[in-house]
């Protein structure tokens, strides 16, 4: 959940709207499982988010999610239709894309991530200085980047979480079989957010991702794969504007 700045969460907050964020599974202070096996899947998370509704006794939510975030939102869209008002994904595709025409993953983060195999996950300052490049290439050629709030994420983010080591399960989930190429029946408004730089999932899995959709409307930021504080009050007024 710190992914989620505590500046942009209180400006959500200012503008009338009731903010929860949470730690997924693997992450924070969330249950962990043993990296490289992950018991659970894509499905089960997406569970975990009506499941934080239930708990807070809340019948339907606005859901807001980012890169795998903004995929379990289709899922909860899709598995629980009632229960969800509009949905807003940022930097994120389709959950079942799976087309190799889509611009890949800039090499230079596939390469990077090549060093995860040697990284000493009990030395914090690797770690850190890892995920401090992480989301240097993350964000884009085109960045302002500010590495002081990177590192300050990247060390809260270590000295919090359980298992540091086990968020690398997100990228092996599988599920959402049973949903998949039934986008067009998510018929609540979404609005898809997505940088033009973004070396991850490029503008075009966000172009792509809202023509699926049967309401949505394509927001493009001069970014990456980021939440840049510079298009903070953008992505407020968006999302402001989406969940009235």
């Amino acid at each position: 959940m710190l992914w989620w700045p505590d500046e942009l969460c209180q400006m959500l907050a200012e503008a009338g709207r009731f903010v929860i964020r949470y730690d997924n599974r693997d992450t924070g202070r969330s249950t962990t499982q043993h990296p490289g096996a992950p018991l659970y899947t894509i499905d089960d998370m997406a569970d975990d988010a009506i499941a934080i509704l239930d708990g807070y006794g809340i019948p339907h939510a606005h859901l807001v999610g980012m890169s795998l975030g903004g995929m379990i939102a289709q899922l909860v869209a899709l598995k629980q239709p009632r229960r969800v008002q509009s949905l807003t994904l940022i930097s994120t595709s389709a959950f079942d894309e799976d087309d190799p025409d889509l611009p890949p993953m800039d090499p230079a983060l596939l390469a990077h991530f090549g060093k995860i195999e040697t990284l000493d996950w009990s030395d914090r300052g690797a770690v850190v200085d890892f995920h401090v490049e992480s989301f240097r290439i993350s964000a884009g050629s085109n960045a302002n980047f500010d590495e002081s709030r990177a590192r300050s994420l990247a060390e809260r983010e270590y000295d919090r979480a359980l298992n540091p080591q086990s968020a690398l399960n997100h990228s092996m989930l599988g599920g959402g079989e049973e949903w998949a190429g039934r986008l067009s029946e998510i018929v609540v408004p979404a609005l898809v957010i997505h940088g033009r730089s973004d070396p991850i999932l490029s503008f075009e899995h966000g172009k792509k991702l809202a023509a699926k959709l049967a309401s949505a409307r394509l927001v493009a930021l001069e970014a990456g794969h980021e939440l840049n504080a510079k298009d903070w009050r953008r992505i407020v007024d968006e999302i402001r504007r989406q969940t009235v």
